[in-house]
């Protein structure tokens, strides 16, 4: 592989980035890819010794993690569209920069206030990143290749995932909590240097920017994920007060955007019925998969008799075997229907999470890991496909639209899972956990369901964007 080269700006190649610069533009993605979730897995580990730093109590100091997530949950759609309307590297790389500083702010901090609107900063760049990752995704490899790249993508944030808990340890065994973020920022510089010279270039609708929209899909995102969570752990009275809110303005929202022709909320790419069937198989598997991640360490730790490490290392098994089977499965989708390899991935997904539901304490490590690796076998072969089926089914002058789905239809399914391990845990307790796997189980089996639907479909062809006539703008 050469070094990068300089280019000029012209807009993107109409299939993909040619050899070697699609080498360098997927790297600068894997690096911000794998910065992001580093950061995420390493605050909620650390998030115990950086409130006793700071001398926080507990329940103020959880504002290090959800200011991350609220700016992110709130900021996603709004960025997906503003990428659709000036070009994705416009907003990818500025997005990157703000994680960055946001990364340098961090590790300068002194006070919890402080972090906490450091945190804010680094979720707006994140949000930046992860809504236009897919588009980004879909412009630098060739419309033959794109499963391929999105399984790429599946094992860096596998290994990423796996890792984070680890790189944590090991960053506070030899230092203090600072440098957990100072950490990213030479990855960060290294990601803008290669991104700013071999990212594609695209020049966008161009269309008018939709304020009121954007502040509306912001307000309600946040207000029904958040309130969400805070249902589940505060109790009903404010919790409910902030879904009610966030409800009626998800409706003024709807009312507005439904008759656009590009909303902000992408609701025209849901009357595409695979794109649709796709987003509702992802919310669907990802609560299936957070009720599992969620529970399976208080049911290792509480009802098994596990250690902290050993419940860690137990579930290693399952994020390894997603990066395995991944890339693996992406090449499967460039040839065979995303319904058909998402329909058996969810099926051995759910079949892995009932055998989970049937261990006992005298199960041995084999018998625990080899059900996690089940699991990330079957959950490896769902993603890359469906990412893909997501992605290529939209016009290509709505790739940032449809990658702002992608990530909110993962992150309300992880925030349907996580809540529905709270409420189970509130009203049964610990011994809850066996039932919630089970649950998570039927779940997949749903998802699967869902994805085979996919299959009475006719098939679009590559990149879809001639049938369903929208320009690229």
């Amino acid at each position: 592989m050469t070094g990068p080269t300089e280019h000029a700006d012209p807009p993107a190649e109409p299939d993909g980035l040619p050899t070697p610069r699609r080498y360098w533009a997927v790297l600068a993605i894997w690096l911000a890819i794998a910065m992001s979730v580093l950061d995420g897995a390493i605050a909620n580990v650390a998030l115990p010794t950086i409130a006793a730093r700071l001398h926080a109590p507990p329940a103020v100091s959880v504002w290090i993690v959800n200011a991350y997530q609220l700016a992110i949950t709130m900021l996603l759609l709004p960025l997906a569209a503003l990428g659709d309307r000036i070009g994705y590297r416009r907003v990818y790389l500025p997005g990157l920069a703000v994680f960055t500083l946001g990364s340098g702010l961090c590790a300068l901090s002194h006070s919890l206030v402080a972090l906490v609107a450091a945190r804010m900063l680094q979720g707006v760049g994140a949000a930046a990143v992860m809504s236009i990752n897919a588009a980004l995704v879909r412009s630098i490899y060739p419309a033959a290749m794109l499963g391929r790249g999105m399984g790429y993508n599946a094992v860096v944030l596998s290994i990423s995932a796996a890792t984070g808990p680890t790189v944590a340890g090991a960053i506070l065994a030899l230092g203090d909590w600072p440098m957990l973020f100072a950490v990213n920022l030479p990855i960060g510089l290294a990601a803008l240097a290669i991104g700013a010279r071999c990212l594609p270039h695209s020049n966008g609708h161009g269309r008018p920017p939709d304020y009121p929209a954007a502040l509306l899909s912001a307000l309600t995102l946040g207000l029904l994920v958040f309130g969400t969570e805070t249902l589940a752990r505060e109790g009903p009275r404010l919790g409910t007060a902030m879904v009610t809110v966030g409800a009626v303005l998800g409706y003024v929202l709807y009312r507005r955007e439904r008759a656009r022709p590009a909303p902000l909320v992408p609701l025209d790419l849901l009357r595409i019925p695979l794109f649709a069937l796709s987003i509702a198989t992802s919310i669907t598997s990802f609560a299936a998969q957070m009720l599992a991640f969620v529970t399976l360490p208080f049911l290792l730790q509480g009802l098994l008799g596990r250690s902290v490490v050993a419940s860690g290392l137990l579930m290693t098994p399952w994020p390894l075997a997603v990066g395995c089977t991944a890339p693996f499965a992406g090449r499967l989708a460039d040839r065979y229907p995303a319904g058909l390899l998402g329909g058996i991935g969810l099926a051995l997904f759910a079949a892995g999470l009932f055998a989970l539901s049937t261990i006992r304490a005298d199960f041995d490590t084999l018998a625990i890991a080899w059900r996690m690796a089940l699991c990330g076998v079957g959950f490896g072969l769902f993603q890359s496909p469906n990412n893909r089926a997501m992605i290529a089914s939209a016009p290509r002058g709505r790739s940032g639209a449809a990658g702002g789905m992608l990530a909110t239809a993962r992150l309300l399914g992880q925030t349907t899972g996580a809540v529905a391990v709270a409420a189970g845990f509130h009203w049964l307790g610990i011994a809850a956990g066996e039932l919630l796997l089970r649950i998570a189980a039927l779940a997949a089996a749903l998802a699967a369901a869902i994805s085979l639907l996919r299959l009475r479909l006719a098939q679009p062809p590559p990149l879809a964007d001639a049938l369903h006539g929208v320009s690229d703008g």
